[in-house]
């Protein structure tokens, strides 16, 4: 990947990031209590005992919980450390009930793996680089302050007290705002894929703390800050540019980075200061006397090994190699779960109609997804999720033109007719009358008529202008109301031009 500097006004910049995501484990339940877990709950209406840390309440391990961690860590091709053990991390706040956080600090349940990241959605797998993992840790989650709901008094909710967290920490790998955005988006569709953590970061289910520092090119780590809880890929690249402007400007004017926590304005686009940083040793950690040690055996992991899904960059390389499709195109299918579940649906069910393999359609497939009903569905204001158009209903349409029934330009046509009126294919060409004719009669007295009201243009055809070709092409394919078939069209034209 290219180098991506900072120009100061005493030289070059060189920006260190890391990040660590908290990412909200797929559970019905929360990591040591039987309560919900849902999004959108009515404030206190899903807490256990435990969550709100009555006396004697003592805290049992969600076995999903772990089984997610430990798939979500054989994704990323990370070390599964068969012994981990639960610490207390001390610290007093409103939102947290026991006085503490239970979490992984010393012996977390995932080592050390990796992510691959690519900035050329052409080529990726020219430009790739990997960014290290350190750990996955389990920890629960704290409540939530609520401080619009009475003048002088703030509110709290402990709904999320509890619920389950993988924190998902970053070596300092990442090198510019680019590859941290690229970093974030790639673990959340591996994570969605998954099926470990749902990704939705305006719900709070996913959000990152981003580690920041500059130095110049070839020195040390500078002195890092941590700007919390940002929830999007837009936000964190803006972060890590503000942050590291910030730092910069500071100190080429003579001051000194201070280690610290920070928070993300971003209706001014800054930083600012929230508190100094601690260090581990401030929150006085300590193994959790009432939780036992979790000891994994080899059935465990080869169970969560064996249930994971094909992964987006296994699919991406599947798509390429055995569909045929463009990196650019099978990049774009495997971005996201559900759009790589829906074309994989459209695919087979237009195969299945049109009696072809996949692979001799799956150009075709792709590219009407992708250029066509991706962008009938933007002008709409809707996703693939919210598709009028299922994807039988587009393997309909798909195997009406494989089969020559309507052409490429009069499939627009009956897409909107699908979007509008959610009929299907067939029906709407039977309709409105759309079937592609193949009547050489008639499209041979099409053409004459074209050739006839053009004869300067016949004349410079036959002079030399071959370009001029696809001029009468698409006059015949006009004044057949695109209704023309056009392999015979271009057959009986290249007769009559000669």
């Amino acid at each position: 990947m290219s180098e991506y500097r900072i120009q100061g006004m005493t030289g070059e910049w060189e920006v260190v990031v890391g990040l660590e995501v908290h990412a909200q484990v797929t559970s019905n339940s929360k990591l040591f209590s039987g309560a919900a877990t849902a999004f959108g709950a009515e404030p206190n209406t899903q807490v256990s005992l435990v969550d709100a840390a009555m006396p004697g309440m003592l805290p049992v391990p969600n076995r999903e919980c772990i089984r997610q961690a430990v798939r979500t860590g054989l994704a990323i091709n990370a070390q599964i450390n068969k012994w981990s053990r639960f610490d207390r991390k001390n610290y007093f706040y409103a939102d947290l009930p026991q006085g503490y956080q239970i979490s992984q600090l010393y012996h977390p349940l995932v080592g050390e793996g990796e992510i691959e990241i690519s900035l050329d959605d052409k080529n990726p797998e020219a430009d790739v680089k990997r960014i290290g993992i350190e750990r996955i840790h389990v920890e629960q989650d704290a409540g939530k302050l609520m401080h619009d709901q009475h003048p002088t008094m703030s509110y709290v909710d402990l709904n999320r007290s509890g619920v389950a967290l993988m924190e998902i920490v970053s070596r300092p790998d990442i090198r510019s705002p680019a590859e941290a955005g690229a970093y974030l988006a790639k673990l959340r569709t591996i994570l969605r894929y998954v099926g470990s953590c749902d990704g939705n970061m305006d719900q709070g289910s996913m959000r990152a703390d981003v580690n920041v520092s500059v130095r110049r090119p070839g020195e040390p780590f500078g002195t890092r800050t941590e700007t919390k809880n940002v929830n999007s890929v837009r936000f964190v690249m803006a972060v890590v540019e503000s942050e590291a402007r910030r730092q910069i400007d500071l100190i080429e004017d003579g001051g000194t980075v201070v280690q610290e926590t920070r928070l993300y304005d971003p209706d001014k686009n800054e930083t600012r200061s929230m508190r100094s940083k601690e260090d581990a040793h401030d929150y006085r950690y300590f193994p959790d006397p009432d939780l036992l040690p979790l000891v994994l055996d080899d059935a465990f992991i080869e169970e969560c090994r064996a249930s994971l899904p094909e992964l987006p960059d296994a699919k991406r390389h599947r798509y390429e190699n055995a569909l045929g499709l463009a990196p650019y195109a099978a990049g774009v299918l495997t971005a996201d779960v559900e759009t790589a579940r829906w074309f994989e649906a459209l695919l087979a069910a237009a195969a299945a109609k049109a009696g072809k393999p996949e692979a001799e359609l799956a150009k075709q497939a792709s590219n009407w997804l992708i250029s066509e009903l991706f962008g009938a569905l933007n002008k709409l204001g809707k996703g693939l999720a919210d598709s009028p158009v299922t994807a039988e209903g587009g393997a309909e349409l798909l195997a009406l033109i494989a089969d020559g029934t309507i052409s490429g330009s009069i499939a627009k046509q009956v897409l909107e007719k699908m979007l509008e009126t959610g009929d299907g294919a067939a029906a709407i060409v039977e309709r409105e009358g759309l079937k592609q004719t193949s009547d050489t009669g008639a499209i041979e007295a099409a053409i004459d008529k074209v050739l006839a009201d053009n004869a300067a243009k016949v004349e410079e055809y036959k002079g030399g202008k071959e370009a001029l070709f696809g001029f009468f092409v698409g006059q015949t394919m006009k004044a057949m109301q695109g209704k023309s078939n056009p392999q015979v069209v271009n057959e009986l034209l290249r007769k009559k031009l000669g």
